[in-house]
């Protein structure tokens, strides 16, 4: 709808639902309105729901439902050249089904059939290799978009130009300059209803696996030749790839476990004594010149304290501070927040107001809802929204290739079948709680992180604490 709003989307353009449900055209809309409403006017709803239609079939394979629509498609086409997106919203196992129906009868005559993918892109390295054969055998790379909603977040795609557009973090961007890295996914809520779904993956697989480490590659990778306009998307990918290729297997000894109290009375869990981790910290490195040494911290959990996934990196002691100064010197953060609010912070060191000469912390921050969409009617485009343009303006860079995939379940798939082969158990933790007791501990002798607990930031206003 903002892609509508914006008028970002061919004039002509059609959107058909395709399902198995039996509904009209207008039962589609009476479904979507009451979502669309709460983000632009009710006229700009309806006419963008005037396009809006729908095609049932008798399953997601159902060859002649698929027929049904490229008559409807050809009939709104009238013979011009004409574009289709295919999105899948729909199970790994009807993939193969889905594509084989629409590549005999759906595909454009006179233009481009690209075809977006949504994860669970399998749930070891073995799935992940029977789901690509299934797209593959229809659907060549170049057309193929697996998406990855963290890729399309706004401080992510920042990345590119904060590191390779400032002359000053190049240069402390490296072993020499960074103690470790993290990258941390929290939510504040269990599985509500979902638990049969996410006790068959876990929270490795669910975030770590992808999202987050699909965010570490575009922090840490080397930079492409070329960053923007034909053929940057396949330069970046393949620096992404080269990120994963010098990781090694995680280990178990690497890997922290927990799960939050009562996970396992949800109703859709049927297996009571589930190890399922709902809540993990990965140690991994890279072996390369500019990394080797540096911990990389996965951190993700359900049921915490709060909402937030953001990217730390923490640096070395200043040289001499602590004898020049007479007392500890914070080191220096700099903290990139994806969400709730997309912000950039510097921890730096100032001297305490008044008469003390001692260095306190402080920040210097962009706050990106305050910075650049304080005006009312501006807003901040949504992950999906900006993946939609990229696919349909034919660039990659922020999907995932087929490569990427395969190495990131080389790296996780052994730990992963180690912590189910040998039932290891998580650690308990409260509901509403920053997660086990025993993860602090753990944490800083894997990171070598050194917490500065005088500050606190508190929503932009930074408090000392007593």
């Amino acid at each position: 709808l903002s892609l509508y709003a914006g008028n970002l989307l061919p004039k002509d353009l059609v959107i058909y639902g395709f399902a198995r449900s039996n509904m009209t055209d207008q039962d589609l809309r009476d479904r979507l309105r009451p979502f669309l409403i709460e983000k632009q006017d009710e006229a700009l709803v309806d006419k963008f729901l005037a396009r809006c239609f729908y095609q049932s079939g008798s399953g997601y394979g159902d060859v002649e439902g698929w027929k049904a629509l490229d008559g409807k498609l050809r009939e709104v086409e009238g013979g011009k050249k004409s574009n289709r997106l295919f999105y899948f919203a729909i199970p790994p196992n009807v993939f193969a089904e889905t594509g084989e129906a629409i590549k005999m009868n759906c595909m454009a005559s006179n233009g481009f059939s690209r075809m977006i993918v949504e994860k669970p892109f399998g749930r070891d390295l073995e799935s992940c290799k029977h789901i690509l054969h299934q797209l593959g055998q229809h659907f060549d790379e170049t057309n193929l978009f697996r998406i990855d909603h963290y890729l399309g977040k706004e401080m992510t795609q920042n990345l590119m130009v904060m590191r390779f557009g400032n002359i000053w973090m190049e240069q402390m961007w490296n072993r020499n300059h960074v103690q470790c890295v993290m990258l941390t996914f929290k939510e504040p809520f269990g599985t509500d209803g979902r638990g049969g779904y996410f006790d068959q993956y876990g929270i490795i697989r669910d975030i770590i696996q992808n999202h987050l480490l699909q965010v570490m590659c575009l922090l840490c990778m080397e930079c492409p030749n070329k960053l923007d306009g034909d053929g940057a998307g396949e330069k970046i990918r393949d620096e992404k790839v080269r990120v994963i290729e010098a990781m090694e297997e995680v280990t178990i000894d690497n890997v922290f476990l927990g799960q939050y109290a009562g996970y396992s009375d949800d109703p859709t869990i049927t297996n009571k004594e589930t190890n399922c981790p709902t809540f993990a910290m990965v140690r991994c490195f890279i072996n390369n010149p500019r990394w080797a040494g540096v911990p990389i911290i996965f951190k993700a959990g359900k049921a915490l304290n709060e909402r937030k996934a953001e990217m730390r990196i923490q640096f070395k002691d200043a040289p001499a501070a602590e004898h020049l100064f007479g007392t500890t010197v914070p080191r220096n953060e700099m903290v990139i927040k994806l969400q709730p609010e997309e912000t950039i912070y510097m921890k730096s060191n100032i001297k305490t107001p008044g008469f003390s000469s001692a260095p306190i912390q402080s920040e210097l921050e962009v706050k990106y809802d305050t910075r650049y969409f304080g005006d009312k009617g501006s807003t901040n485009p949504d992950a999906y929204s900006r993946l939609i343009l990229d696919v349909l303006r034919g660039r990659s860079a922020a999907f995932v290739r087929s490569d990427e995939l395969i190495r990131s379940w080389e790296i996780f798939t052994p730990v992963l079948h180690q912590i189910e082969s040998e039932n290891i158990q998580p650690h308990i933790y409260r509901t509403g709680s920053r997660g086990p007791a025993e993860a602090d501990k753990w944490f800083k002798e894997k990171s070598g992180y050194v917490r500065n607990d005088e500050y606190a930031y508190i929503d932009g206003v930074v408090s000392k604490k007593a």
